[in-house]
């Protein structure tokens, strides 16, 4: 039984950890998905869990249920629509799903950490976009792509290369619009702060990581929480 998340962040990583669920359950896993939702089979719902697994199984049967329900009897529309349109139609309501899920969590926040957790939200791309193709979508920001070096200065504010070295990593938008941070795995936004590890070369939002501009300011080589927390040798 997991505690409710009560803070802008805790219900941010709840919220990014049933995303991902669901983006693999559409994606990666749309196949067994399929296969699980049997039209022959009673009501069922697409869930995604804050350990980052999904589940095809029956609404909760509590009235009023503890927590938002997906949407029910997904299964039953499943061989009435072309597959392509089928995983579409999920992806909206699980989309759905996930911003009632974290506006419910987020009830007792006021306006503007309400306001934050929105827009926290909102820079990520939706099911929908992810499914349908309009974002593309990587496993991790193209590390191995030698578009950079390793030697180079890895951190950005605002968008805008910390120093005056040879990297024009996170200076083309265009050309490194597909990048996606390694927490949220939202989008790369040259109006963000962005912060990447001298480790793994993983780029991150500043907010996903509780960095801001000024403290990467003092910071000689940043290593995200994933690297922070492994040995590593020289």
């Amino acid at each position: 039984m997991f505690a409710s998340p009560r803070t802008v962040e805790e219900i941010f990583k709840d919220h990014s950890a049933r995303r991902t669920a669901l983006v693999r359950a559409l994606t990666i896993e749309a196949d067994e998905v399929y296969i699980q939702c049997d039209p022959e089979k009673e009501n069922l719902c697409l869930y995604g869990h804050p350990t980052e697994s999904w589940e095809v199984t029956l609404p909760a049967e509590e009235v009023p249920p503890e927590l938002p329900e997906p949407a029910l009897g997904i299964n039953f529309a499943r061989d009435g629509m072309s597959r392509k349109d089928w995983l579409s139609l999920v992806a909206v309501h699980s989309d759905c799903w996930l911003l009632s899920m974290a506006f419910y969590f987020g009830a007792r926040l006021n306006r503007n950490e309400r306001k934050r957790l929105f827009s926290m939200i909102n820079d990520l791309p939706t099911l929908f976009e992810i499914v349908t193709g309009r974002k593309p979508v990587e496993d991790k920001p193209s590390a191995e792509s030698g578009s950079k070096s390793k030697n180079n200065t890895k951190r950005a504010v605002d968008g805008q290369a910390r120093s005056n070295s040879k990297l024009n990593y996170v200076e083309d938008e265009d050309e490194h619009g597909d990048t996606i941070c390694g927490s949220c795995e939202g989008n790369y936004n040259a109006d963000e702060f962005w912060i990447g590890c001298d480790i793994c070369e993983r780029w991150y939002h500043g907010k996903c990581v509780k960095i801001t501009p000024a403290k990467a300011e003092s910071i000689k080589q940043y290593k995200c929480p994933s690297c922070s927390t492994k040995k590593t040798r020289h």
